[in-house]
């Protein structure tokens, strides 16, 4: 009997160690994330979360446009993970994460307001990141170089409600899609690579960053704005995107060696959420 308790206690202490350990932790000197759109309808905060979960890191960017001011003007949208965000944030920043909020033009409400600090976050227009390996980077939201916003702000507003509308359909399009088991697909990021003068905007809205960065004699820029990840180099400057978290869920990470890379977390998801490194050992 003694034996038998012996063995009961041992196995329930080591489904304890799996369920807390399950998931791996993933560490960065420094994670950049753009374009979350807390208030609108079709944020993707629910990933956000589960990534805030899964990670550490020593700085965290937020380039611009995380709450979406102009979505909840148009009709108050505000669940209870939106504000699990801003709370996880919050608690990164007192915890000893340096936490830095770039303003975007869907949250330019709060450029007003500067010098602002919300809590422990430094709130600002843009700011500059030196990385491990000494390289400097300009980090802005990019909406001052976006061509529309700077000579036309109320088609961008239009392009806004457009682009939720395209988000709506996209909702009975993947239904659909589901139906014939084919994987989600994103009609917005589909008409953004296909359309010629879409194709034009992301183009000009690159190399003006760049040419920008150039200017300034820094290594390279940290941007969002246009819901378009990437990691290029335009005339020997370092152009980097974080994406978004509204059609995808991709981010920019830098790090311990200073070596910048931007992450989908829709395609390492499973294997961070479900690693189980203890049920190897149990099993063998």
């Amino acid at each position: 009997m003694i034996q038998l308790s012996l063995e009961i206690r041992f196995i329930k202490f080591m489904e304890t160690i799996q369920t807390k350990s399950k998931g791996k932790i993933l560490n960065y000197k420094s994670i950049f994330i753009s374009d979350v759109h807390l208030g609108h309808r079709k944020s993707s905060a629910n990933k956000l979360l589960e990534f805030y979960k899964h990670s550490r890191s020593e700085n965290l960017y937020l380039v611009g446009d995380i709450i979406d001011i102009w979505a909840l003007k148009t009709k108050f949208y505000w669940p209870q993970e939106h504000n699990d965000v801003v709370q996880k944030t919050l608690r990164k920043a007192r915890h000893g994460t340096k936490v830095k909020y770039i303003i975007g033009n869907h949250d330019e409400v709060f450029r007003k307001f500067l010098p602002l600090h919300f809590g422990d976050i430094e709130v600002a227009n843009r700011a500059i990141h030196v990385t491990s390996d000494n390289k400097k980077y300009i980090v802005v939201h990019g909406d001052a170089w976006d061509g529309v916003m700077k000579y036309a702000p109320w088609l961008s507003k239009l392009g806004a409600h457009a682009y939720s509308f395209l988000l709506e359909l996209n909702v009975v399009i993947n239904f659909f899609r589901r139906l014939f088991k084919k994987d989600n697909w994103s009609l917005a990021k589909y008409l953004k690579h296909k359309v010629k003068n879409a194709v034009k905007y992301i183009g000009d809205y690159e190399k003006t960053l760049a040419n920008y960065a150039k200017k300034k004699k820094v290594d390279g820029i940290i941007c969002g704005h246009i819901h378009h990840a990437a990691d290029q180099n335009i005339d020997g400057i370092s152009y980097l995107n974080c994406g978004d978290w509204v059609e995808g869920a991709t981010f920019l990470v830098e790090h311990f060696d200073g070596r910048m890379e931007v992450i989908d977390w829709d395609k390492i998801r499973e294997e961070v959420v479900n690693y189980e490194p203890y049920l190897k050992v149990v099993n063998k």
